[in-house]
């Protein structure tokens, strides 16, 4: 099993003189503790179960681009970008550098975004759910046809792309790998089933749920021909240690999720500048964890 860090809160002693070089002390620690991803969460303003909206956020490509460049082996990614956010050419062009300059280490995540008073508050279009779905199922062609180098036109309903070039492409073959987050039975899950190479879910949600939805997949897999095996099952979860949690409960937290099926368990900290808690990680949790 694989363990990621999500990094979703910037509030931190210090004021925003201090978030750059915190960061990089996180980044580092955390690329050298040996873990295997970093995720950004990809919003404007912080989310409501996590702090007040006024609270410090920042964009989450920049700051990954920021974080490549104090790191080496950690894979970068957002969990995930709404699809409302970045028109789905720039958004490929984006990932793509963030591939080309981190040596290889992108991820495209992606969904179909559900934060209204961030997208109204900053004027970006807050389309009904159904349209969303379908915006982000174009977005998912248009990164395929333009990480596979075709350039002929893409008309769709949503996007037309008169020449979709993208040069130079991913130093990752054959492209950067696309997670799609959500839970959605019938659309989310068969479009992971169709177009991507991961899938988020949240840990919260209960071993039955966790179960379920991870047969869904393989339904929609079966479906459409494409073996179950090709897709990576992560999780999102938070860890505090040593606050109400122990090195040991998160090694037996991480045994039932790979009972489970999920091969790439990602977690957030309160504490998470507190370097020692990352290094407590690549100490005992993440070898602990390596053959599960």
């Amino acid at each position: 099993m694989k363990i990621g860090l999500q990094i979703p809160s910037f509030t931190w002693p210090g004021g925003a003189a201090e978030i750059g070089p915190r960061l990089a002390e996180i980044g580092h620690t955390a690329d050298e503790a040996g873990f295997d991803s970093l995720w950004m969460m990809d919003h404007f303003f912080q989310i409501q179960h996590i702090g007040k909206a006024e609270e410090p956020m920042l964009e989450g490509y920049s700051a990954l681009s920021f974080l490549a460049g104090v790191t080496k082996r950690a894979t970068l990614g957002t969990l995930v970008t709404g699809v409302i956010y970045r028109h789905p050419g720039i958004l490929v062009k984006t990932v793509t550098t963030l591939d080309v300059l981190s040596g290889g280490r992108a991820w495209l995540g992606i969904g179909a975004g559900w934060n209204e008073e961030e997208s109204r508050g900053l004027g970006l279009p807050f389309p009904p759910l159904k349209e969303r779905f379908a915006q982000l199922e174009e977005a998912l062609q248009i990164a395929h046809q333009m990480w596979r180098g075709d350039e002929s036109p893409y008309i769709g309903k949503h996007y037309q792309l008169e020449r979709p070039l993208n040069s130079p492409q991913p130093i990752r073959r054959p492209r950067p790998p696309i997670m799609i987050g959500g839970i959605g039975e019938q659309k989310t899950l068969r479009m992971v089933a169709q177009y991507a190479d991961a899938c988020n879910l949240f840990s919260r949600l209960g071993d039955e749920v966790l179960r379920h939805k991870i047969d869904v997949l393989k339904g929609h897999c079966e479906r459409l021909g494409r073996p179950f095996e090709e897709i990576e099952v992560t999780t999102l979860s938070t860890a505090f240690v040593p606050g109400t949690q122990t090195a040991a409960e998160i090694i037996a937290h991480c045994r039932n999720l790979a009972s489970l099926g999920v091969q790439h368990a990602i977690f957030n900290m309160p504490n998470v500048t507190d370097l020692d808690v990352l290094k407590t990680f690549g100490r005992e949790i993440i070898p602990a964890v390596a053959a599960l």
